[in-house]
């Protein structure tokens, strides 16, 4: 490969010719050396009373890594090589996916982790108990089920304070987009625990003397672990949609941090579109096979766990 510099842009087209430098040839080569890096280098963050105003003395390094400048691939000469090219700054975009995938991933784990033990207590306790605190709970499940999710994170989401950091953006869009998908599943836990609850061995704990919460967390909930499982694993690609959607429309994740729906607005941008079409393709596709994924692994998961197929 030759290294290619982006010439100017013709006002009268729009088209940008790339310049292509044949006098340096610079060929791709495994395990050439690069740029040094670390290997194992492990830090961790210092307690709240010892942290200081620069974000860089919030963490204290433990082992300082094993130094080493080998990499998987590259290029021998000036020319530097780019799986899939770059965007508008220069910058990688195979680094942005892959720095961007933890985002866009995490942000559907945490969200079920905070939205799940909320929906699962509230249906627990909602189909145990019963009478008015049946009739309470699940008129507030319906309300929030009556709102419209999408239009909730925007109209949230435009409300932040501009000064919030990436990281901080990312909890808040988190913390919404939980707050409103547990009512869902608080409902069908309350109709499954109708049931369970007038099973032999509820009946016989509460003989017993057990407590109502202690047989709601211990003898009922986990009768619903198999819709549970499955529900996390469909519910994953709703998150991983909406921090997409918000992303897209620029109130989710800021540049300069990468998610895979900021890198999916920048590259809908009309002067990108034109001059770099492909740039929409990497976080589309990953967004589309992601949520196939999880998809794929809910239904196998409901196959596997469901005891009628296993019956078959």
């Amino acid at each position: 490969m030759y290294p290619t510099t982006q010439g100017p842009v013709d006002l009268n087209t729009g088209d940008r010719k790339l310049q292509v430098d044949f006098s340096q040839p610079s060929p791709i080569r495994l395990f050439v050396s690069g740029d040094e890096y670390r290997l194992f280098q492990l830090k961790l963050p210092l307690p709240t009373q010892f942290s200081f105003t620069d974000p860089k003395f919030d963490e204290v390094e433990v082992f300082s890594g094993i130094p080493a400048n080998l990499h998987l691939f590259g290029t021998i000469g000036p020319g530097k090589f780019n799986l899939i090219g770059t965007d508008d700054q220069a910058r990688d975009q195979f680094s942005r996916l892959v720095f961007g995938g933890r985002i866009s991933l995490s942000i559907g784990l945490v969200g079920i982790i905070i939205s799940f033990p909320l929906g699962l207590l509230v249906g627990g306790i909602s189909g145990y108990f019963g009478g008015w605190t049946d009739t309470i709970l699940m008129r507030l499940v319906e309300v929030l089920m009556t709102i419209p999710s999408i239009y909730l994170l925007v109209a949230l989401a435009a409300v932040l304070p501009p000064g919030l950091s990436s990281a901080q953006r990312f909890l808040l869009i988190i913390l919404i987009t939980s707050f409103i998908r547990w009512a869902g599943l608080a409902r069908v836990i309350r109709g499954e625990v109708l049931s369970i609850k007038e099973r032999e061995f509820v009946q016989a704990s509460r003989a017993m003397g057990g407590r109502s919460l202690y047989i709601i967390v211990r003898h009922v909930l986990p009768q619903t672990a198999t819709y549970v499982i499955i529900a996390a694993t469909l519910a994953i690609p709703d998150f991983i949609v909406a921090e997409s959607v918000l992303s897209l429309i620029g109130l989710g994740i800021q540049q300069p941090d990468p998610s895979w729906g900021n890198m999916l607005s920048i590259a809908t941008n009309a002067s990108i579109l034109v001059l770099q079409p492909w740039l929409i393709w990497a976080p589309a596709l990953l967004i589309i096979l992601t949520v196939l994924a999880f998809n794929l692994l809910g239904d196998g998961l409901r196959d596997a766990l469901d005891p009628r197929s296993l019956q078959r």
